[in-house]
């Protein structure tokens, strides 16, 4: 199943020791195998203070259950079958803020 972008979902942790975190998928429907796998940026419990927090108010519908941060640095390609749940969907804005600092560290302006 694939999953729209702004979605927030469960997916493999790439980056820790738990078998899942959230993520938020960044890419749109132009990724080269977007029937298949996704960009997402990692979601955190971890406040940092570059890390874009999540309120209620940034989700359209769903949330997390804790207090989270997104980690616009965390990137990762991600494939649908490999995703467990979805947990809810950011409002768009919030998305395309989390987007554009994504592509910030990527070296685009």
């Amino acid at each position: 199943m694939a999953y729209a972008r702004g979605a927030v979902v469960k997916g493999p942790d790439l980056f820790g020791p738990h078998a899942y975190r959230p993520y938020v998928r960044v890419s749109d429907g132009t990724h080269p195998f977007d029937d298949e796998e996704a960009l997402y940026v990692a979601v955190t419990t971890t406040r940092r203070s570059i890390a874009i927090p999540l309120t209620d108010d940034d989700f359209a519908s769903g949330g997390l259950p804790r207090d989270s941060y997104v980690n616009p640095w965390t990137i990762a390609s991600i494939r649908h079958a490999d995703v467990r749940a979805r947990e809810g969907e950011l409002i768009g804005s919030t998305t395309e803020t989390i987007a554009r600092e994504a592509a910030g560290y990527l070296g685009v302006r």
